[in-house]
């Protein structure tokens, strides 16, 4: 098991510069739906926002570094897992907010403050946790990553893309809603084959780890949700504010994590397969949770 730090997913370099654009892209398709009075809901629930804000960039980094120092992973899984949770949320929460007729408007609102804070608060929390478990800062003293670097990849993947989405929904916005409902599907769509692509080719590396990532995978996810609804809970927000934290916060962006792995760290291997493997089951885990949310 010990070699699953030393494995490499190949990936060439074309293949990394469209997973650029792709999520660039997906992130576009994000801001066309974004409003400026979404914003309105950091003043009229300043409280919701601000318990979904430590829930995802203050206590999920932590209570993650905290799974890793008691489960002691391998330190390239770790590393993957410190990654996701450093992650902002992802852009179907959103959808899995509505269908669990959660806080709709709530899980706008946090989606775009989240991204817009996670282009300091991912390379921060990232850094922070991974230089502070021993096995994984050695990993990060080898790669020798620039923090600065780092910042720079998220702010143009996230940042750029968000506010250009943005401007053109304030000026434009019958353009802004008819893109939006052409570019989502199919930037996910366009992503989602990339990352398949990419998988298949190294299918036998897949097959071999996957088991090793399994329990992990799920077992962090849960905890992510289990934060998100006890943590709303113990602020006493509403059932629907606590639907709308669980899946805001185990719902992470792998997508992002997954290019910063291949970027930073030429896709090695456990790291990669941590965060594939949570990109495919919080999809499942966020339906399944949201459909059982719907029937109540």
């Amino acid at each position: 098991m010990q070699e699953l730090d030393y494995v490499k997913i190949n990936f060439d370099s074309n293949g990394l510069w469209v997973l650029n654009v792709a999520l660039a892209v997906v992130m576009f398709g994000v801001a066309l739906g974004i409003s400026l009075s979404d914003f309105k809901i950091l003043f009229k629930q300043p409280k919701a926002v601000l318990v979904g804000v430590l829930s995802q960039f203050i206590l999920l980094p932590l209570v993650t570094f905290c799974f890793v120092y008691v489960v002691k992973p391998q330190p390239s899984i770790a590393l993957g897992m410190i990654m996701v949770a450093a992650c902002p949320g992802g852009n179907i929460s959103n959808f899995m907010t509505h269908l669990a007729k959660g806080n709709t408007a709530l899980s706008i609102s946090l989606t775009a403050f989240a991204t817009f804070t996670a282009v300091f608060m991912t390379p921060f929390n990232f850094q922070f946790y991974g230089n502070l478990y021993p096995p994984t800062a050695q990993i990060l003293k080898n790669v020798a990553l620039n923090p600065l670097d780092l910042i720079q990849l998220v702010l143009m993947i996230l940042g750029v893309p968000l506010i250009l989405g943005m401007l053109l929904r304030h000026y434009k916005e019958t353009w802004a809603i008819k893109l939006s409902k052409l570019l989502k599907p199919l930037s996910i769509i366009i992503f989602a084959a990339i990352v398949i692509i990419a998988f298949s080719k190294n299918i036998d590396v897949f097959n071999a780890y996957i088991h090793h990532v399994l329990i992990l995978g799920i077992g962090h996810n849960i905890l992510a949700i289990l934060l998100g609804f006890l943590l709303a809970k113990a602020f006493k927000l509403s059932f629907k504010d606590q639907k709308t934290l669980a899946i805001e916060t185990g719902i992470q962006n792998s997508g992002l994590g997954l290019l910063l792995i291949f970027s930073f760290f030429n896709g090695l291997g456990g790291m990669a397969i941590l965060a594939a493997f949570w990109g495919i089951w919080h999809i499942i885990s966020g339906l399944l949770l949201a459909t059982y949310w719907s029937k109540k």
